[in-house]
C-alpha cells in the first residue's frame, strides 16, 4: 500500500465466543498444565480443543441431568415454581460435580 508494505495476516481459528466450560477449560490449563496450554496455543490447536471440550462437556451435562431427573422427578413447577427451581439447581449441580472433573480439569 503506497510506500509501505503491510502483511496480510490472518487468523485460522473460529470466531465462536468460548463458553463456561471452554473458559474454565482455558484458565484450568493455564494454572495446572502451562506445558500442554502453550502447546496447544503455539500449534493454533487451543481453541479447537476449548470448543471441542466445551461441546463434550454440555452433551454429558444434558445426559447425566435426565439420567438425575428420572431418578429423582421434579415437582410440578405450577404448583411450587421455587421447589422446582431448587430442585433443577441441585440437578445441574450434581450433574457438574461429576463431569467436570472428567471433562474439564483432565
Amino acid at each position: 500500500i503506497g510506500d509501505y508494505q503491510l502483511p496480510n495476516l490472518t487468523l485460522n481459528q473460529p470466531r465462536k465466543p468460548l463458553g463456561k466450560y471452554g473458559r474454565m477449560r482455558k484458565k484450568f490449563l493455564q494454572e495446572h498444565r502451562p506445558s500442554l496450554y502453550t502447546e496447544l496455543l503455539i500449534t493454533g490447536e487451543l481453541m479447537n480443543s476449548l470448543h471441542q471440550t466445551e461441546q463434550e462437556t454440555l452433551k454429558q451435562l444434558e445426559k447425566m441431568k435426565s439420567g438425575l431427573l428420572l431418578a429423582n422427578p421434579a415437582p410440578e413447577k405450577a404448583n411450587d415454581s421455587l421447589a422446582w427451581t431448587r430442585h433443577m439447581e441441585q440437578i445441574r449441580i450434581q450433574a457438574e460435580e461429576l463431569i467436570l472433573p472428567e471433562t474439564v480439569y483432565a
